[in-house]
């Protein structure tokens, strides 16, 4: 059996055409089902639904045998580990659920002046390896506070002047009188295997990396 682990939304439906040309339907619809393990046309390719931020953590530990997760997902894993996600191989990008990390402030506060200034900025972000590095790297003080829940909140209430998100549209941030001043890197999913896996179902792995690796998305 393998089995490959997903977050409901949009990275699952972005990978089912990746699925779709390895000869892979998955029988049940996730937002329709409470099932947490969808059975596929395969019996040897089971699916199982688990939070974006765990699929590394299946994948490298053997709760799957592959997954799909977000360069911003995989960053903060690799730091959580000390920079040590061994066990785990990313041999694709699959180039889907693409989006930038940006910065975000309100639309009335002045961040060009306050960097330029020298001040001490409070961030608020669920990405807090991503944002530490860029403001580091920017030479600019920061205080970090770590959010799990709806970042355009933090700048509306006073709670930080600026946000590290993930944007995609940008509507979410006009309707919340936010704008982007700054984009820290491109966001798109990888294809993560656990190494052990590959080792020992070689063979079905490699065809599915393969398959995966001739329909990603130009």
């Amino acid at each position: 059996m393998i089995t490959l682990a997903l977050s409901k939304g949009r990275i699952f439906e972005e990978t089912l055409p990746l699925l779709q040309a390895a000869g892979i339907t998955v029988l049940e619809n996730p937002e329709k089902s409470r099932k947490l393990i969808l059975a596929t046309n395969s019996p040897e390719v089971q699916v199982v639904l688990v939070r974006a931020s765990d699929v590394p953590t299946y994948v490298q530990y053997g709760g799957a045998d592959l997954g799909v997760a977000g360069r911003d997902v995989l960053i903060e894993h690799n730091h959580a580990l000390g920079g040590n996600a061994a066990g785990m191989y990313q041999p694709l990008d699959l180039n889907i659920a693409r989006c930038r990390m940006s910065v975000a402030v309100r639309d009335d506060f002045d961040y060009a002046r306050a960097v330029k200034q020298g001040s001490r900025i409070r961030v608020a972000t669920k990405y807090t390896e991503i944002a530490r590095q860029h403001f580091a790297d920017k030479g600019v003080h920061v205080d970090l506070i770590k959010l799990y829940g709806s970042m355009e909140l933090a700048p509306l209430t006073g709670l930080a002047d600026a946000i590290v998100d993930l944007v995609s549209t940008g509507n979410t941030l006009k309707a919340n009188r936010l704008v982007e001043v700054e984009q820290i890197m491109d966001i798109s999913s990888r294809l993560v295997v656990n190494q052990a896996a590959l080792k020992l179902k070689r063979e079905p792995l490699r065809r599915m990396i393969d398959a995966f690796a001739s329909a990603i998305p130009k």
